[in-house]
């Protein structure tokens, strides 16, 4: 007898969640100053598509509302400012799809957005280590984190994710003075937690 194939399943849903970031380092002569992202709140959209019991992918698309901030000892300044991302994750899950509650591992990339949503600052006061400017910049994210889901009925489903988004130090935005160095990986650490609704 032949199996029947495996029906698509697919999800749509929305979360809400908080921002947490590792900044980096600008180190000038005789200076240094950090330069960074505000922890904010978080939120975001994913569409999913799962034709495998163990795994699926998923389009996710998070808002978080961080300010791009630079500071050495008491003093600091920031700009406001937000960011977009958009990635494609693939999910590795532990159990089969028929089981109620399931955790799984998550890995994926895309494109982020820093993007400035008013006017710089009138006065900078670690312009001779690093200023902010009204600069947008994207570029390359990786993500990785994992989670759980659990199916509350048929069609409704609760999840608590956890992401750690990855990206360059954006330059372009937070600009090291000429001949200044700037070091550190960007890393903005978002739990989740989300509905979706599965048809």
């Amino acid at each position: 007898m032949a199996v029947p194939p495996v029906l698509a399943q697919y999800e749509f849903g929305g979360s809400i969640g908080y921002g947490i970031y590792r900044n980096g380092t600008v180190f000038g002569a005789g200076s240094t100053a950090e330069a960074g992202i505000r922890n904010r709140f978080a939120a975001g959209a994913v569409f999913g598509e799962e034709m495998y019991d163990y795994i699926s992918g998923e389009v996710r698309y998070l808002y978080q509302d961080g300010h791009p901030f630079v500071s050495s000892g008491a003093t600091k300044t920031d700009i406001q400012g937000q960011s977009h991302t958009f990635t494609y994750d693939l999910l590795f899950h532990f159990e089969p799809r028929e089981r109620r509650l399931r955790f799984f591992a998550a890995g994926g990339a895309g494109a982020k957005g820093y993007i400035i949503a008013g006017p710089a600052p009138t006065v900078q006061p670690l312009a001779n280590v690093v200023m902010l400017t009204t600069r947008d910049q994207w570029t390359l994210v990786v993500d990785v984190g994992g989670g759980v889901k659990y199916a509350l009925t048929k069609h409704v489903q609760l999840r608590g994710d956890f992401r750690d988004y990855l990206t360059k130090f954006p330059k372009q935005q937070l600009a090291p003075a000429l001949g200044n160095t700037a070091r550190g990986i960007f890393q903005q650490f978002t739990p989740l937690f989300g509905v979706s609704y599965l048809f």
